[in-house]
């Protein structure tokens, strides 16, 4: 039985919670996300020669055995590649290292404590001719002087803009389908069965996987080309069809599972370096590398992706920019850099988030069930947070009668399985400006799409819909021109005053409020309480 202080009695309530007060369980996986979990076999898309010496334009990576070479079957890619290619040579012991200090200009969405972590050292040691904040975001280009620890890198070399990553602002007018029919493959006749949809075409499960993880639909158009050639042409090797993204595991099969394994890959890569969790790739052979800190968050990506894909040497042929992948969606889409020109960067450094309110009604009892966590698949940008109404049991459908409201005025660009967005600059695009989403929002009652809300309007009913979930609850996140917000980093997720703060792992954290302090518990107890109030900021 669900509750609030508004239809009961504070005597009352009080009895219930002393008799045991439990908050409905958020689901430690309540994102959409279809991940493998067998041993998947990767074959690489025809053309290849392994035996080619590395492209000069990127460094060579040195091997740090991280796999064990009397069990390979603890390494979870098992690739498919000739047995004739170069072998990487260890780092010399007497080696000559520039210790000159690195001469870095920032780049949009850094700050100083992510910036400290990709280079190696204490964020004390980094000096500027101009002042640096400590947390903020820094001033694009600002010139930081960076002592110089690390050697052996990967390549430095910008290949993708970060917009190319995203669904942003740049592509928000480009139909999907159109593209498809014109380049005349075979993926023009494909169809993808989805639960929701049944029997769909290509396009429509590119542009759902692109809408729903906030990725860019060239960029996923350009990886299936590359891997399974069925845009332009006939697929590559015989399983192509089932598995176009060439990750061969029986989970994975289709398009949209395909997909959603390639822009989890993708989101890890982009959002792990912005938010300074990732500094090292490791290949399908065993070699890693650290990442040259240097890079942009969308080569990040690319880099990352195609490390779950190929070994080391492989992986130097799918980067180069004259023959590998960056060639080849220049040759789909013209050059990215100069559609990032009119759109990037994509967030300023003075930009704040308009003011929220908690996403429920006045003076109701709910929990904090879920601090950062993964914005739409299980990995990437820590840009979710989760809140459950309160209740006497766990479960589903035991809230029919609790309502989720709009956090901000703005229009409904968007409604699903489970699915509520809303845009909050109203000229809905879900690719500029700040845009809310609400996963979890029951079917029944659900608000129309098109509808105008304020602050405070119902929106909804908090579910299990749309997702895996233990008991009704409302994920809640944040998107600027496409680009996920993550919850706690330079632009702080704050909701009627309350600040969100990110624990070691996902779901965990707290929230905070003129020194009170709401521990994020996926179990319900009772200090993870909250209750909105008229005079809240």
């Amino acid at each position: 039985m669900q509750f609030n202080v508004n239809r009961v009695g504070s005597l009352r309530v009080k009895r219930l919670i002393m008799a045991g007060w439990i908050l409905s369980l958020a689901s430690l996986a309540c994102t959409l996300g279809t991940l493998a979990t067998s041993d998947p076999t990767f074959i690489p898309p025809n053309g290849y020669n392994y035996t080619e010496t590395p492209p000069p334009a990127f460094a060579s990576i040195n091997p740090l055995p991280t796999a064990n070479p009397e069990n390979p079957s603890e390494d979870p890619i098992d690739p498919v590649a000739p047995t004739a290619q170069p072998t990487p040579s260890p780092t010399p012991e007497d080696v000559l290292i520039n210790t000159a200090p690195f001469l870095y200009y920032t780049q949009a969405g850094d700050t100083l404590p992510v910036v400290a972590v990709r280079f190696g050292v204490d964020a004390s040691a980094i000096t500027s001719p101009d002042p640096i904040p400590e947390t903020s975001l820094l001033n694009p280009n600002q010139l930081l002087v960076i002592p110089r620890r690390l050697a052996n890198t990967t390549s430095s070399q910008h290949i993708m803009p970060d917009s190319e990553i995203v669904f942003s602002p740049s592509a928000a007018d480009f139909d999907i389908n159109a593209f498809i029919e014109e380049a005349g493959g075979s993926m023009h006749a494909y169809r993808d069965y989805l639960g929701t949809t049944g029997w769909t075409r290509a396009g429509d499960v590119i542009y759902r996987v692109a809408i729903e993880n906030s990725i860019n639909p060239r960029l996923l158009l350009a990886l299936l080309e590359y891997q399974g050639g069925m845009v332009y042409g006939e697929p590559k090797f015989p399983q192509a069809w089932d598995y176009p993204i060439g990750r061969i595991a029986p989970r994975d099969k289709g398009l949209y599972n395909q997909l959603a394994w390639a822009v989890n890959q993708l989101s890890i890569g982009y959002y792990g370096w912005r938010e300074g969790r990732l500094t090292e790739i490791r290949f399908s052979d065993g070699v890693t590398a650290r990442m040259a800190p240097d890079l942009n968050a969308g080569t990040a990506a690319i880099q990352y992706f195609f490390a779950q894909l190929y070994d080391s040497q492989e992986w130097l042929q799918a980067l180069d920019s004259e023959a590998g992948f960056p060639a080849l969606h220049a040759r789909m889409f013209g050059n990215p850099w100069m559609r990032a020109l009119a759109v990037e960067p994509l967030y300023p450094p003075d930009l704040v988030q308009p003011r929220l309110i908690l996403p429920f009604m006045l003076n109701q009892i709910w929990g904090f069930t879920g601090g950062p966590h993964g914005a739409w698949e299980r990995d990437g940008a820590w840009a979710a947070i989760d809140f459950g109404p309160g209740a006497l049991i766990s479960g589903c459908n035991l809230s029919s009668d609790v309502w989720t409201v709009a956090a901000a005025s703005g229009q409904v660009v968007r409604t699903g399985k489970g699915i509520v967005v809303i845009d909050l600059d109203g000229d809905g695009l879900e690719q500029t400006g700040w845009v809310l989403g609400y996963l979890h929002v029951a079917t029944k009652d659900m608000i129309k799409e098109g509808t105008w809300v304020e602050a405070g309007d119902r929106i909804g009913h908090p579910s299990c819909e749309g997702g895996l979930s233990t008991g009704d609850h409302i994920h809640l996140t944040r998107k600027y021109n496409g680009e996920w917000i993550v919850a706690d980093g330079p632009l702080p997720f704050v909701l009627s005053g309350w600040r969100v703060h990110a624990g070691e792992k996902p779901y965990e954290g707290y929230l905070t409020r003129d020194g009170e302090t709401i521990p994020a518990s996926t179990l319900g107890i009772y200090a993870s309480r909250i209750i909105r109030r008229a005079d809240d900021p």
